[in-house]
This record gives structure tokens, sequence and C-alpha cells, in this order.
């Protein structure tokens, strides 16, 4: 059987036993709803059409669309381009933070926890960002809730206790998660997971490369991040890094990244999987065991009440 036939009496919709079972297993609803789309009106529909007829905002379709991609539904662009400017941002007038208020409970009470968190009373300019994440890219208050944490948290790291980060700040992060698809809790959860876990163990990579302890900025950590994904622990890092300046004499980013990839291709990521595969043994494949622990001690930090 290569694919589902729904009737209704009239006419029939097709899916992909392939596509619905990745979908089923992906638990994203954002990318079932698309897919559903496309295929009941064609993957000829525009982007306008889509949003007229899916009940989520376009940053939410734009997301759902790089979700398909990821999981071979679709096809991917030819490259990775930069995800498309944010249309023009509406304009909330006093009246229409009044009605959000009025007729959404979820948003009214994010208002004080966010002033609780920021350590401030909002103003009007607040008050209408909130609502553009809110109200605009279809981001629920409770996920709203769990992004102000987690730029508290980022900006205390950062520049230290006391430091609050700005609105504006909070709704840059806010467009990066709905680009990523962060609209439930779920989503939220594992991406703040994620991000502790490598928090936690940076300090480990600043010493591997020789860098002083202090915020990377964002080219390092893009750097680090990757790294982390493909496997490396920070002992595998310093090893490339004695390579890199033995070669170039120097530091150098790009050199130590072209390193770690080669071996990441040949399935080296520990220390005695590259010496034994550079003396030509095998090249054994071995996944980085998870971190042990409290499961749940990450999210502790990010609400406090």
């Amino acid at each position: 059987m290569e694919g589902y036939i729904l009737r209704d009496g009239k006419e029939q919709l097709t899916l992909s036993t392939a596509a619905a079972d990745k979908l089923l297993q992906s638990g994203q609803g954002d990318a079932a709803l698309l897919y559903l789309a496309l295929c009941r009106f064609g993957r000829g529909v525009t982007p306008e059409e889509l949003e007229r007829a899916l009940p989520i905002s376009r940053l939410r379709i734009d997301a759902a669309e790089r979700v398909l991609q990821q999981l071979g539904i679709l096809p991917r662009p030819a490259e990775d381009a930069p995800p498309a400017p944010a249309e023009e941002r509406p304009v909330y007038t006093s009246q229409d933070i009044a009605g959000l208020l009025t007729d959404n409970e979820g948003f009214r009470l994010l208002i004080p926890q966010t002033e609780q968190q920021l350590g401030k009373k909002l103003r009007t300019a607040d008050l209408q960002i909130l609502a553009g994440l809110y109200d605009q890219i279809g981001m629920p208050a409770d996920v709203i809730y769990l992004l102000v944490c987690h730029c508290v948290e980022r900006a205390r790291r950062q520049w230290g206790e006391g430091r609050r980060p700005t609105l504006r700040q909070i709704e840059k992060e806010g467009y990066h998660w709905a680009q990523l698809g962060i609209f439930d809790q779920t989503a939220a959860a594992a991406y703040l997971k994620k991000w502790a876990q490598r928090e936690e163990k940076s300090a480990a990579y600043m010493r591997a490369l020789h860098l002083p302890q202090r915020q990377m900025v964002d080219a390092e950590r893009r750097y680090i991040t990757q790294w982390m994904d493909m496997g490396f622990p920070p002992e595998t890092v310093a090893l490339a890094y004695e390579r890199t300046v033995f070669y170039k004499k120097d530091m150098n980013w790009r050199y130590l990244n072209g390193i770690l990839r080669r071996w990441h291709e040949a399935g080296w990521h520990t220390v005695h999987q590259v010496e034994q595969g550079e003396q030509g043994g095998r090249t054994p494949s071995v996944k980085p065991a998870a971190p042990a622990g409290d499961k749940d001690a990450w999210m502790r930090r990010y609400i406090k009440r």
C-alpha cells in the first residue's frame, strides 16, 4: 500500500504512507497541517492562499515548510538561503492591546509574569512587542513566558547578575524561535534543554581552544555548537587545535573546522578513534553517551517565581 485515500462522498485525497509515518513520528502539528493543505490544493498553491486556508501565521507556515524539507517530504532549496525578512510589523494601538487583554486570559497573565522577570513595569512599546509575538506570530502565552525566562538567563550569563534583556532583544529571539518552529511547550523545552547542556559544556571547549573564560561571540558559538552536534568531545577539539597551530602557526577557525569535518566524515570523534584511524586501523563510529543527571533540573533554572 503506497498511500491512504480519504473520501468524503464526492472527492478523494491521497496521502503518502511514508510521509504520514514521518509526520506521525515527528509530532510536528504545523507540518502535518501544511502537508494536508499541499495535498488538498496542490504544490502550485501560493503562500498567500496557504495563509488564508490555514489557522496559523505566515512565520509558522515557513517553519512548517522547513520541517517538511528536513523530513524529506518536500525538496530542499538549492542553497541554504537566510530566512526572508519578516513582514512589516503591525502597529498595535492602546485599544488593540486592551482588546487582547480582555479577550485572552493567557496574554493577560503574561504581562505581570514578564514584568516580574524583567523587574520593571512594561511600557506601551513593550506591550506592543508582546502583542506582536502573541497575535501576529501566533506564539502561545506560555511559550512567550519561556522565551522571556530564557532571554533573562542569557543576559545574566553574558552581562552578570541584575542585568535584564530589552523587549527588542526578546522579540529578536522570538522570531528566531518562530523560524525554528517553536510554538509549543514541548518544542520549547527541547530547545532550552539543548541550549542549557551546550552552555554547561562551553567552558571545556573554550579551554580546549586556549581561549579566555568569557562569553562566546556569535561566530565562536556557531562553530562550537556545530562540533558538539557532530559528537566531538573537548579533547578531540584540543587535538585539532594543536594540529591547526602546528600547520598554520596560529589559531584558524576555518582550518580547524576543516580538520574536524574530515574526522567526522571518517567516523572519528574521540582522540582514540583519530589515532587508530591515522595508524590505518578501523574507524569505529561510537555515539557519545547521553548526559546523566536530573533530566528536569535544567528547566527549574528558567521558571523562577
